[in-house]
């Protein structure tokens, strides 16, 4: 079995300039702490990684997700399951649970997920591939001034897409990486619904601009899976979103390691902006609704 003294036993391949890595010659189901730590070595540097033919059984899965946390169940897919921490996502030519919107796994949450690992259990012959992005690189080349200003700045997350609005939480757009240390923007179009501090329509113009900014060809790889495959990615530095683009089923295994609470590259240097009573106000209510609830004092 590798242990830490031995990665130079591994073959690792680089898969794009930006991030992804698939990793040959280490057993996920033999894998105990001394593998775990080879592993978040390579996470750490590339962000998402692929171990092809591995074909983890759901208790072998399990026990590999359990060596880098708590693992939870996901709050908004009432699924059949085996396990609670464990779930499976299918889809038919692209009927069914399709992430196909850039997104980092449960942003709408206090404390989002850190870790997710996938099995492919089943793909179709062509599409329904994944593709991931480098929020390091997409915060490291703004310009310094909008880099400086995003870091003053927070967002409203939410569940909408899942059909639960009032499942929000404010997160920093730009975040600190607890293990690396590096900034990253952390907003997307899934479940980003506003920046609090600017205005609805000042709001509209930024994250439209930041998701595409940040989903830019040049920040991403694009992974066509092969049944067996197992994946795991760092949900604090990355966002993904799949390919709707296939015939036939897909089957995907996922367990998702949480608890990780977003800690921000600058405090917030404004408060939430929010118009007195007038017709526009309305698109202020969802953000007013939340801050009441969460204790934020204010005026109005």
């Amino acid at each position: 079995m590798t242990t830490a003294l031995e990665t130079a036993a591994l073959d690792v391949r680089q898969l794009s300039g930006s991030l992804g890595a698939e990793i040959r010659g280490l057993s996920l189901a033999q894998a105990g702490p001394e593998e775990a730590d080879v592993v978040r070595t390579l996470l750490s540097e590339h962000l998402v990684l692929f171990f092809p033919e591995q074909k983890l059984s759901p208790d072998e899965h399990i026990a590999f997700g359990r060596l880098f946390g708590e693992l939870e169940a996901h709050p908004n897919l009432s699924l059949d399951a085996e396990r609670p921490e464990f779930f499976e996502l299918r889809a038919d030519g692209g009927a069914g649970a399709i992430a196909d919107e850039w997104h980092s796994d449960l942003s709408c949450q206090a404390q989002p997920s850190v870790i997710a690992i996938l099995h492919m259990k089943k793909s179709p012959p062509v599409g329904g591939d994944t593709l991931w992005a480098n929020m390091y690189k997409a915060y490291e080349e703004l310009s310094p001034p909008m880099r400086e200003f995003c870091e003053g700045l927070t967002a409203l997350h939410d569940a909408h897409p899942h059909d639960r609005p009032e499942q929000m939480a404010i997160h920093p757009v730009v975040r600190i990486h607890p293990v690396t240390g590096r900034k990253s923007l952390f907003v997307n179009e899934h479940f980003t619904r506003r920046i609090v501090e600017l205005s609805h329509s000042e709001s509209d113009a930024l994250l439209s601009f930041l998701t595409r900014w940040a989903t830019d060809s040049r920040f991403t790889v694009r992974y066509a899976w092969s049944e067996g495959t197992i994946a795991m990615w760092d949900n604090r530095c990355t966002q993904h979103r799949v390919l709707n683009d296939f015939e036939g089923e897909r089957v995907i295994q996922r367990v998702t390691v949480m608890g990780d609470d977003p800690q921000p590259a600058a405090a917030a240097r404004w408060e939430p902006f929010i118009k007195p009573f007038s017709a526009a106000s309305r698109h202020d209510r969802q953000l007013r609704s939340h801050l009441r609830e969460t204790g934020h004092k204010t005026s109005w």
